[in-house]
């Protein structure tokens, strides 16, 4: 009996001895498995980024800025690491942040159901919308959804843009940035494109690059998002970030900055 009762209280020690060790390297997983602990063991935060007046472009000098460049700097310092800007293809956005390429997407995105099903997002920063582009001697021709049949469309490939000519059977072109975008319909190699409301208001019209062109139509109304790797704890630092931001006045300055301060979402 005694050889039984030994043997009994050996194997639940062994049992509990191999849990302790299991805790042990979850918790030990758990840390490894950080991104704010990555981000900062590295020192750079690398956003993907496509170029996209006004939340990222280049000045004169080279250099990335922008509302959404300006945040994410002030976020990257406020980290105590530095911001890397990185251009990505946005169709593969996803396999950019799982492959650990880039650390976040930061590029004015559309908050769709498949975006948040495939990286973790922080709150709302922006509203905008899907507004159709064309030549402004050409507007009056199409100003409802039932007008653009017919028309060939350029949009960035993977974008809300692309989500929206889709559900209305509408032929396009896939190209890779948005300011791709409105190059086709000045060249006259597409009709028509369809960007965010936000980049047509810096870069189309009377002043701008494209003073040919002009909007017409909003297809829906959408919110601005940053997208991280499922289960990132940079989630909740962002969210943080923009509370603390929103409340001193800096997210505000800043998107006066760039004029898309009618936009911004309270915090």
């Amino acid at each position: 009996m005694k050889k039984i009762l030994m043997f009994m209280l050996a194997f639940i020690m062994s049992l509990s001895l191999a849990a302790c060790g299991k805790t042990d390297s979850e918790t030990s997983g758990s840390a490894k498995n950080s991104d704010l602990a990555y981000v900062k063991d590295k020192g750079t935060l690398v956003i993907g980024i496509t170029d996209f007046e006004p939340m990222d472009y280049k000045d004169d000098s080279g250099e990335w800025i922008g509302f959404d460049a300006d945040m994410a700097k002030a976020f990257a310092k406020s980290l105590g690491v530095t911001a890397e800007f990185v251009e990505i293809d946005w169709d593969n956005k996803s396999m950019e942040l799982d492959g650990k390429t880039i650390d976040c997407v930061w590029n004015g995105m559309t908050l769709t159901d498949e975006v948040k099903s495939s990286m973790d997002c922080s709150n709302a920063y922006c509203n905008n919308a899907q507004i159709v582009i064309v030549p402004k001697d050409k507007a009056d021709q199409y100003q409802d959804t039932e007008s653009l049949s017919g028309l060939t469309f350029a949009v960035e490939a993977g974008s809300a843009g692309e989500k929206q000519v889709t559900a209305l059977d509408l032929e396009y072109t896939a190209v890779k940035a948005q300011a791709d975008a409105l190059m086709e319909v000045a060249a006259g190699t597409s009709d028509a494109a369809v960007i965010d409301s936000l980049m047509a208001a810096a870069m189309v019209g009377e002043g701008t690059s494209y003073a040919d062109l002009t909007y017409t139509i909003g297809l829906n109304s959408e919110e601005y998002g940053v997208g991280f790797r499922k289960g990132s704890d940079l989630v909740k630092a962002l969210n943080d970030f923009f509370a603390s931001s929103y409340k001193d006045g800096s997210m505000t300055e800043c998107a006066e900055k760039y004029g898309v301060q009618a936009a911004i979402i309270e915090q």
